[in-house]
Order: structure tokens, then C-alpha cells, then sequence
């Protein structure tokens, strides 16, 4: 799964933040979040991060017990701000299974989900993801539950012929979309001023065009010269 992230707290809101419990605990995940996002996760301290929070040291163990449970906490935020936009625009889709696809394909790949800023937070969270098991869960491609939302669709769009091949077709589509997807955020950190949105959304398109002509061919975007 990807990350997602919105702008820094207001001034107003760490005020806030100091009288209020769950207000302190939103800007102290914000700031670790956009210390993150400007310096990368190995050089984010507690300090950096208080600095930025304008809160006290002793809030973070009063809130999440000490760093890295507020690390688990904010990659957790950023998974919820992910799904926020996925659902709705699944939730706009309706029950086509082709249209529950795109839905997952173009917010993924959106501009609210997709910018610099959640690029740099969701590549510094993988990075540590493999020898921590709580980031692992929230900064996994293999989520299992964005994993079963498509497969869900897969599975639907490949019924009518022999169930084995079914199986097959449905989850490699799965795989392959996901791959593909997890590939685009690469591209786009590494070739930001180049990247086109919807040329990557075609890509995948043409992918699945493979697998399901009738139902994602005439989805592609036209060639451009």
C-alpha cells in the first residue's frame, strides 16, 4: 500500500495542539511526517520533531510511549488518508467490476495521492519496512486489503471459462497491476518534471487490455507523437 500525506498544521492548530489531546497527537504524526518528507527518516529525531510540533519532548511518550511507536503511528496516518480517497472513488464506481479497477488505478495515481511530498514519505517508510514489521504492515504494495479489492474485481471479470484458468487470470492481474502501480510512484520520484499521469494510467490499461480486451482496451489514452 501507499502513503498519503496533506500539508503541515497551521500555527493555529498547534495552539490548539497544546490544550488538546487528540489535536497534540495530530500535529506531533504532521510534524514527523513533513520531517520525513524534508530529510528522510534516518535523520528524523525527536528533536527535529518537537522543533517542528512546537510541543514538548515528554508529549511523545505521553501519546504514542516513545519514537517509533510515533512512527508506526504516522505511517498508519498516511494509510488512512490513502484509503480515504480509494474508497470514495471507488465508491463512485458502482458495482462494475472494470470501473472498480480504474477507480483504484486513477486515485492511485492522482495527484492527491501521488505528489512529492507522499512519493518522499512512502519511499523512506519502505526503506525500514523490511526489518520492522508494524511499518512493514501499513507500507506494503502487498496490502492485502488493496490486494482483495482488485482481486475481488479480477475474480468477477474473469468468471464464464475454466475456474483454474480463472484463478490464474485473476491473480496475476492483480499482480501485475499492482506491480505496475508500485512502479509508476518509482518513476515519478525519480522523474518528476517528466511524468505524465495520464500516460501512466494508459500503461497500465494496455497491461490489462492484454488480459481483458472488452473491458480495458477502449480505455487507453490516444498515442500522443
Amino acid at each position: 500500500m501507499k502513503t498519503n500525506t496533506k500539508k503541515s498544521d497551521s500555527s493555529d492548530q498547534k495552539r490548539t495542539a497544546r490544550r488538546n489531546p487528540k489535536a497534540s497527537k495530530e500535529t506531533l504524526i504532521r510534524a514527523t511526517l513533513d520531517t520525513i518528507a524534508e530529510i528522510g527518516i534516518t535523520d528524523t529525531t525527536v528533536s527535529k520533531i518537537i522543533q517542528k510540533a512546537e510541543l514538548s519532548r515528554g508529549m511523545i511518550h505521553l501519546h504514542f510511549g516513545g519514537k517509533d511507536q510515533l512512527l508506526v503511528a504516522a505511517v498508519h496516518s498516511t494509510s488512512i488518508e490513502y484509503y480515504q480517497e480509494v474508497d470514495r472513488r471507488v465508491a463512485m464506481a458502482g458495482n462494475n467490476p472494470a470501473d472498480i479497477v480504474m477507480a483504484v488505478i486513477e486515485a492511485d495515481l492522482s495527484e492527491t495521492l501521488l505528489n512529492e511530498r507522499s512519493v518522499r514519505i512512502w519511499h523512506a517508510f519502505r526503506g525500514v519496512a523490511r526489518t520492522n514489521p508494524e511499518i512493514a504492515r501499513y507500507s506494503s504494495t502487498r496490502d492485502r486489503r488493496l490486494r482483495d479489492m482488485i482481486r475481488g474485481a479480477f475474480d468477477t471479470l474473469a468468471e464464464g471459462g475454466d475456474p483454474d484458468e480463472a484463478r490464474v487470470l485473476a491473480r496475476d492481474a492483480t499482480s501485475g497491476t499492482l506491480a505496475l502501480l508500485e512502479g509508476m510512484w518509482v518513476d515519478f520520484m525519480s522523474n518528476t518534471d517528466d511524468f505524465s499521469r495520464p500516460v501512466a494510467v494508459s500503461i497500465v490499461c494496455r497491461f490489462l487490455a492484454g488480459l481483458f480486451p472488452s473491458h480495458f482496451e477502449n480505455r487507453r489514452q490516444p498515442e500522443t507523437p
